[in-house]
């Protein structure tokens, strides 16, 4: 949630409202999707190539380094989808609108904060990898989390306005001034802390007289939140008389919370005040009205959820206000956060939201190439058995296997029709899905991707989805990939398992200094500063991660088939399109892969995973035999590597002038049949 103008206003009052803490020695609650936004956007990371996830996971694992050097325990909760009301849809759709006008502004060399595609699931990978316990609520997790703070008695870290609201016992921490960056000894000792500050409601309260603390939940209402905004609500601020108290600056800028903190100061309690608010609307409006409000106020007072249950036994029931009957899998992984809030989105709503990337707008959006993907999500959830006692499914008409997707189109969004794929029937029982053998669940999998299981089985299992995705990717005209667009995209997936081999304690596993180098040159290539964004560039990989995105939650939503790869450090936007300029440039993948052997061999095991499933469009020979290639090039088989030999500046300014040499260095890959 949040309130228009709260945070500022007491931000402005600092030395009132908050206190300075030394954080140390304690549990503390964390909005989950308040940090990763808040470390993704403070922290200097380059936004416009889509992500560099290996540095965001690097500032993640240093911000919980700093909680354990202070013995603070976190608990991370993170949002779930929208609820059966979907009352935020409105708001979800104006924040889609500013995230398409900043998108655009940084594809143009503009300023802009846009979360890259995959950072949520880079964000849990890292909790799991540190051990940073971690919920996933089944809506939003507000209430949630107030609901815990209160039971442990320890503070919530947020950057929520609204949690200026609750009466947290132990406060509120803002995260624009919590300083896990400053990590402070007390003199004296070596015990470290966390400087902070500490929002303090009574002391808010005591500013405006003493007012009510039961009074600030329709504070929050009046003043416009992400779950209200009533035509009806201005219209009662333009008849009431809000005093604004002592003229300031300060006042002018904040002229409705200033006005409406001091007139409802005036009241005893929420009644008496919304009896007041009520007088000034018409009166065939009052009684909707109120509802709405009294309705849209109980979002402030504790929840039914008991997420101390999940970190002590890990399940927690779900509230039946939210559940529509689900499986007990599906809610036992949606706590777990195995699968996204767009599964539930598309179980409880029928309805997902596609975000935007810093992608070409005069294109169709990127999401558009993995469509195909949805269908297939969309085919194994449409069959959702109703629960039973849920008055609210049961009153619902039987429902078109169809589902709507709020996307961009241009510079703006719209909402599409999207009909489910017919699934066979022992497909199409969601809560029977998990009886399913691996070879069912992989068989449809791969077949939804397009790609064949022999062709994957050279791939060590950590990328075989990343691949079988960019089999998916390279199939589809739409995404108009090109050679230096697939080896770039390939020579980045090296870097985990580059990262993973510098840092194994197996010194045989480093062969010398090569995957060293490989790595610094890598990350030197990462580093260069880039001219103006290629937007075509862009595009092209912003089609990619969506196709990674969606075949990553029909993966989880076939109980992982595919082992699940390592997000961290799969995809380096900022290396990805340094890689591209070198390529039409100067380098060749030849070049940058002769240091380190292993490295090379794993290229050449995805690039001719790959190749296989290459349109002709890509510019990918079609092959010749062996011997045929070798007379006519003269040139010896050990030279010869998949798709290293000739840059991409070559291929892409020579047209057919150049054949690329594509024999491997395996002796199947020799005798690999001609592609047709």
């Amino acid at each position: 949630m949040g309130i228009r103008g709260l945070m500022s206003f007491v931000e402005d009052h600092s030395n009132e409202f908050f206190t300075d803490l030394k954080l140390r020695d304690t549990k503390i609650i964390i909005d989950g999707y308040a940090l990763f936004h808040r470390l993704c956007f403070s922290s200097n990371l380059e936004l416009r190539y889509g992500g560099d996830y290996d540095s965001f996971t690097d500032v993640v694992e240093k911000f919980f380094e700093s909680l354990s050097a202070c013995k603070i325990c976190p608990y991370v909760v993170l949002d779930g989808g929208c609820d059966i009301s979907d009352k935020k849809l409105n708001t979800l759709k104006d924040r889609a609108r500013e995230k398409i006008q900043m998108a655009h502004s940084l594809s143009v060399g503009g300023g802009g904060y846009v979360c890259p595609l995959l950072i949520r699931e880079v964000f849990i990978q890292v909790l799991i990898k540190l051990r940073v316990r971690f919920v996933q609520c089944f809506s939003e997790a507000d209430r949630d989390i107030m609901t815990l703070a209160n039971h442990w008695n320890c503070p919530v870290l947020s950057s929520d306005s609204d949690f200026c609201i609750f009466d947290l016992k132990s406060g509120f921490c803002p995260l624009n001034s919590f300083q896990w960056r400053n990590v402070n000894t007390i003199k004296g000792t070596r015990d470290c802390y966390i400087p902070a500050k500490c929002f303090s409601l009574d002391a808010l309260c005591c500013h405006f007289g003493n007012m009510n603390k039961v009074l600030l939940p329709l504070f929050a209402v009046l003043c416009g939140n992400d779950h209200v905004n009533l035509p009806v609500v201005e219209t009662f601020l333009s008849k009431v008389c809000l005093p604004l108290g002592a003229p300031s600056s300060k006042g002018r800028r904040h002229h409705r919370v200033l006005g409406l903190l001091n007139w409802l100061s005036r009241f005893a309690d929420p009644t008496e005040a919304l009896d007041n608010v009520l007088k000034h609307l018409p009166g065939k409006s009052r009684g909707t009205v109120k509802k709405l409000l009294c309705g849209s106020m109980g979002e402030y007072l504790q929840s039914q959820g008991r997420l101390q249950d999940f970190f002590q036994h890990g399940a927690y029931a779900c509230p039946d206000t939210w559940n529509p009957g689900l499986p007990p899998w599906v809610l036992a992984a949606l706590a777990r956060g195995q699968l996204s809030p767009f599964i539930s989105d598309a179980l409880v709503l029928r309805r997902t939201i596609l975000h935007t990337q810093v992608e070409n707008m005069q294109r169709p959006n990127a999401h558009r190439i993995s469509l195909p993907i949805r269908q297939v999500i969309y085919g194994l959830l449409v069959n959702t058995p109703p629960h039973p006692g849920n008055v609210t499914w049961d009153a619902l008409p039987p429902q078109p296997p169809t589902f709507s997707e709020v996307e961009r189109i241009n510079k703006n969004i719209k909402t599409s029709i999207v009909d489910a794929v017919e699934l066979p029937k022992d497909h199409s029982d969601l809560s029977k899905l998990t009886e399913l053998s691996l070879a069912r669940r992989q068989i449809l999998l791969l077949e939804t991707l397009k790609v064949k299981q022999s062709i994957l089985d050279p791939i060590p299992a950590a990328l075989k989805l990343p691949i079988a995705v960019s089999c998916y990717w390279v199939q589809h005209t739409e995404a108009k990939a090109k050679l230096h667009h697939l080896q770039a995209l390939l020579l980045g997936m090296l870097m985990g398992p580059l990262h993973a081999m510098i840092n194994s304690p197996d010194e045989e596993a480093l062969q010398g200094r090569g995957a060293e180098m490989l790595y610094e040159e890598l990350q030197r290539v990462k580093a260069q500063p880039g001219p103006r964004l290629d937007l075509d560039t862009a595009h092209v990989f912003c089609q990619w991660q969506c196709c990674l995105q969606m075949g990553l939650y029909l993966n989880q939503l076939l109980s992982v088939p595919l082992p699940e790869p390592d997000l961290t450090r799969l995809y380096s936007g900022s290396l990805v399109h340094g890689l591209c300029r070198q390529l039409l440039t100067s380098a060749s993948v030849e070049s940058l892969l002769h240091v380190c052997p292993e490295a090379q061999q794993l290229y050449e095991h995805m690039f001719s995973a790959t190749r296989s499933c290459a349109p002709a469009e890509l510019g990918l020979p079609k092959g010749k035999s062996k011997k045929r290639r070798q007379k006519k090039r003269g040139t010896p088989r050990s030279e010869n590597r998949v798709g290293t030999t000739l840059n991409a500046r070559s291929w892409h300014e020579g047209g057919n002038r150049f054949e690329l040499l594509m024999v491997g260095t395996l002796e199947e890959h020799m005798e690999a049949p001609e592609l047709e």
